[in-house]
């Protein structure tokens, strides 16, 4: 993407207005979507390599899943007649050697699973039920044979011309799986979103070196970082920056000619050395930099460059960071993928204890749910919620909301929540 850095004059967006207001979360998140004029360009790929992506075309289904209509177990094929115990076996159906010729009535074959179903035949019989003799088969439990069972029948997962997958589901294990059941090679899918990523602040120090006494070691690269993979994207790592305009302004320029969104994560408040807001100023405009909600008030918003890259900054404390990318730069990537309503995924639940918030702005409490004895959904905080307590976000698999229009909550009320994305969990419903 090309950019200068020299600063923008033209204002293409009614929300630049917006400066130095302080918004709600839904005021800041549709204003924040605005910055993606156009979708992502879109690629075709092999199918091997399309986990995770998002698709950009449908799929129509090019044949009928299963093919042919075909035995669900290991058994007998033949068309029922009740009342006939003994079978006379004529031959043999397997997974790839079908019976080719048409079975006569009061006739039956041997049949494996997956087997198509011979003409003729419209039953299976499963192998625990049956007897076999030399020529032939006793049915040993008649009473308990329906028509049609243990069959499954072509086309029963999708027909020909169905439409298998729609344009914007993301690529995962069972999708992949189930384009290759229709004898998809490759898939055309949007462009993985390149997303600069960098750290500020000079007492930030990178895993593995030594620790200043007045250090801290940087975690917000390596959450954002798997955030943004979680999500289909390419990380493009800049490291720290210290506390230095100059050098912040410079990386910004940089970021915005290589990427298709740059995250920086501390100097965005109004500390006294907090100077991202100022380089993007010079380099851009700003659109607002601060949400009513807790933790992650302070978020700068805007765009750097000719090319208008978009620019999220995110508050330096670790907790806040990554409440803040859910909400705002998750829709963000969501946009640029096309997506109609890229909002976070919303559940309810009880409450399983007392919860404070605090009316004017919206609190995300750190939780746990899980389902009750009953079926219940269930929700309790992980304790307590600073927003540099790390550990509350490896323990929880929620945010629980409280809007702004929420002082508290008593147990067994109704609350909204987040479920946060994991590999597993025991507690997910």
């Amino acid at each position: 993407m090309s950019a200068s850095s020299s600063p923008c004059t033209t204002e293409p967006l009614s929300c630049f207005a917006l400066d130095d207001q302080l918004l709600n979360v839904d005021q800041a998140r549709r204003t924040l979507l605005t910055l993606v004029e156009t979708p992502l360009c879109h690629e075709r790929v092999a199918l091997p390599n399309a986990h995770g992506r998002r698709l950009a075309e449908r799929i129509i289904a090019p044949i009928d899943v299963p093919q042919n209509t075909n035995a669900a177990m290991d058994g007998i094929a033949l068309a029922w007649q009740p009342g006939q115990s003994r079978w006379p076996l004529v031959g043999r159906a397997l997974a790839g050697v079908p019976f080719r010729a048409t079975l006569s009535a009061g006739e039956c074959i041997t049949i494996a699973t997956g087997a198509p179903l011979p003409a003729g035949a419209d039953t299976v019989i499963m192998r625990e039920q049956l007897t076999q003799h030399d020529d032939d088969v006793v049915v040993s439990t008649p009473e308990r044979v329906r028509t049609g069972q243990n069959v499954r029948r072509a086309g029963e997962d999708i027909a020909r011309g169905s439409v298998a997958l729609d344009a914007g589901e993301r690529l995962d294990a069972a999708r992949l799986g189930f384009a290759a059941s229709l004898g998809v090679d490759e898939v055309t899918v949007y462009r993985r979103p390149r997303v600069a990523v960098f750290s500020t602040g000079s007492e930030v120090t990178a895993p593995g070196e030594a620790l200043p006494e007045a250090g801290i070691f940087d975690a917000n690269r390596f959450t954002i970082s798997g955030l943004l993979r979680e999500h289909g994207a390419e990380v493009v790592d800049l490291g720290i920056l210290p506390d230095c305009p100059a050098t912040i302004r410079q990386a910004l320029d940089q970021a915005a000619k290589k990427a298709d969104l740059v995250l920086t994560s501390g100097g965005v408040s109004m500390g006294q050395a907090d100077y991202t807001r100022e380089a993007l100023g010079a380099l851009g405009k700003l659109a607002f930099w601060r949400v009513a909600m807790r933790p992650g008030k302070p978020l700068a918003c805007g765009w750097l460059g000719e090319a208008r890259t978009p620019f999220v900054g995110l508050p330096g404390n670790p907790v806040a960071a990554m409440v803040a990318f859910l909400q705002f730069v998750a829709p963000l990537l969501g946009r640029l993928h096309d997506q109609p309503d890229p909002t976070p995924r919303r559940l309810t639940a009880a409450a399983d204890e007392a919860l404070s918030g605090r009316e004017g702005r919206c609190d995300f409490i750190r939780g746990v749910y899980s389902v009750s004895a009953g079926g219940q959904l269930t929700v309790r905080s992980t304790g307590a919620q600073g927003s540099g307590i790390l550990a509350s976000m490896v323990d929880a698999n929620c945010l629980i909301e409280l809007p702004d229009t929420c002082a508290a909550v008593s147990p067994g009320e109704t609350v909204t929540i987040q479920p946060l994305r994991r590999d597993s969990s025991t507690t997910s419903p």
